[in-house]
This record gives structure tokens, C-alpha cells and sequence, in this order.
């Protein structure tokens, strides 16, 4: 059983009292009138006949206040049983009930339950071995049902919500439960609600927190994503080598008659190579042959010279 479920549910399952400051003040009042009274029918002289029937209805009646008039909160509903049948829902607010008669089952909340609940080491469709955290959102919209019906609601549902939780992970594969959250927590919602709403408990809403997978698999799951990231990597490398290409196809189509345009592009080629200070520039010989680069190279070097002598 889900340990931090009935822990979060501990103060709920407890039968309180609900004994209103009111009832406590009236009932001391009435102590503090009864000693009172007594006092002043001793003083008087009354015999102790006169003085019980004195005493004992202000008992009854301040018992009666004490143990009879309870206070309900906005949310809550009392369940009373008379003679151990159900007489009714009490609250919210003030109701009376007749002691030692009526008695209250329980008291039922009416208010949205925020609970955890888990499932460990559960193999998945691939038999993979997974621990996965979700939280639920659940109330009890009939607080009849929610007391006659079942036994303790609140451990039926940890129950419920759990066993629907390993179901539905060892029908999804590893990778749906990792990308699908959303469509698991319709799933969940979906089969819980099933099972609580004869209850008189609704499932608003299932939120799954996280999915623990072995180490051993993560750090394999690791390495595939990033093989997968340097196979794209190459893959986008490879398509712009080809681009490239077919981009120099073209150019030596624009300068394969039209020697002049070549020319032109060799100088720009050596401009752009010796604009910079003591920069080597190195041409293939098939270079200077094909595109007249040797007149053009001697020129380049005797204007060098000109310039370090100046």
C-alpha cells in the first residue's frame, strides 16, 4: 500500500468530535448555574428531594447540549446512524442529534484530495522495468455512498489507483509511456473514475510526475541519441559537400569559354591572397600553366620588392 497516501489521509479517516465552542460554553454555564442553584436552595433550606429534582434535568439538558449540538464545516457532511441504521447527511453548519441515540459514522470532506501513488519496478510491454510517480485528483461528490458502500474509500481508491497504474503501463511499450504522458493520464483517469464512481468518489484528474528507467538503459538510450545527432550531423555535411560541388560545376561552366573571366579571377584570387602582410601564397603548377599565372606571379613579387624598398 502506498505509504505517503495514507499518511496524507491519516487526519481525514479519524472519527472528530466536533464539539462547537458554543456547546462548551453553555454547558459551563449550566455547571456554574447548577452549583449556584444548589448553593441557594441549601441556604434556603430545601431537602435533598427538592434539591435532585433540581439538579437532574439541568444534567440532562447540559449533557444534552454538550453531546447533542455539533458544528459541521462548509465541506464537510456527517454521516449519523440511529440504532446503527443511516438516519441521514448532517451539515454544513449547526444540526443537533440525539446522544447515546444517534451517533456519527463519520465525517466526509468535500473538498478536491491532492495524493501521490507510485508503482515500482513494473515491467512495460517491452519488459522494461520502470518506477513512475503520479499524482491524483479526487473527491467524494456522494458522501452517502462514500460510507455505506465501501469500507474505507480512501484506501480502496490508493488500491484502485495503483492497480490501474501497472496495468496500464504493462500494456504501453517504453517509448509511448516516455513521449505520451498526456494520453497515460487520460488512460488512468479513465479506469480509476470507473472503479471509485460507485463509491460516491470521482476522479478529476491524473497528472503521472516522473518515469525512472534503469541507469544501464538511460546510458544506453544516451548514446543511441547522440550516434543518431552525429548521423544527422554527417548526413547535413555530406548534402552541403554536394551543394558545393554543383556550385563549382556551374562556375567552371561560366569560365570554360571565357578565358578572359578566368584570367581575372586568378588576380582577384592572388589580390585576396597577399592583402595580408607576409602571407604565402602557393599555386599548383597545372594552376600557373592553365590560367597564365607565371607572368602574372612575377609581377606580384617584383612589386613586392619595390614596396620593401620604399
Amino acid at each position: 500500500m502506498n505509504t505517503k497516501f495514507l499518511m496524507s489521509n491519516l487526519k481525514n479517516s479519524q472519527v472528530d468530535a466536533h464539539i462547537p465552542p458554543i456547546a462548551i460554553f453553555l454547558f459551563a454555564v449550566l455547571l456554574a448555574g447548577l452549583i449556584t442553584g444548589i448553593a441557594w436552595l441549601e441556604v434556603q433550606g430545601a431537602t435533598d428531594a427538592q434539591i435532585i429534582w433540581f439538579v437532574f434535568p439541568v444534567l440532562v439538558v447540559a449533557f444534552y447540549i454538550f453531546f447533542g449540538l455539533k458544528v459541521a464545516a462548509q465541506w464537510e457532511k456527517a454521516v449519523v446512524l440511529r440504532f446503527g441504521k443511516f438516519k441521514g447527511l448532517k451539515g454544513p453548519g449547526v444540526f443537533w442529534m440525539i446522544p447515546i441515540i444517534d451517533t456519527i459514522a463519520t465525517w466526509i470532506d468535500h473538498r478536491v484530495t491532492v495524493t501521490s501513488f507510485s508503482a515500482e519496478k513494473t515491467l512495460t510491454k517491452d519488459t522494461v522495468p520502470v518506477d513512475v510517480d503520479a499524482v491524483l485528483f479526487w473527491m467524494v461528490w456522494d458522501a452517502e455512498k462514500a460510507a455505506l458502500e465501501v469500507r474505507d474509500y480512501q484506501t480502496a481508491l490508493s488500491w484502485a489507483a495503483q492497480t490501474a497504474l501497472r496495468e496500464i503501463i504493462g500494456q504501453m511499450e517504453l517509448a509511448d509511456i516516455l513521449v505520451g504522458r498526456t494520453k497515460m493520464d487520460e488512460e488512468l483517469q479513465r479506469v480509476i473514475d470507473e472503479r471509485t464512481t460507485p463509491w460516491g468518489v470521482t476522479v478529476q484528474s491524473v497528472e503521472i510526475r516522473d518515469v525512472i528507467i534503469p541507469q544501464a538503459l538511460e546510458d544506453a538510450m544516451s548514446r543511441q541519441a547522440q550516434a543518431e545527432r552525429e548521423r544527422q550531423a554527417r548526413v547535413i555535411l555530406g548534402e552541403s559537400e554536394q551543394q558545393v560541388a554543383a556550385s563549382f560545376a556551374e562556375a567552371a561552366k561560366a569560365y570554360q569559354d571565357n578565358p578572359t573571366a578566368l584570367h581575372l579571377r586568378a588576380m582577384n584570387m592572388l589580390f585576396e591572397g597577399l592583402k595580408e602582410k607576409g602571407a604565402l601564397v602557393i599555386v599548383p603548377s597545372s594552376a600557373v600553366d592553365t590560367m597564365n599565372l607565371g607572368g602574372m606571379s612575377g609581377m606580384v613579387s617584383l612589386a613586392q620588392s619595390q614596396a620593401r624598398k620604399d
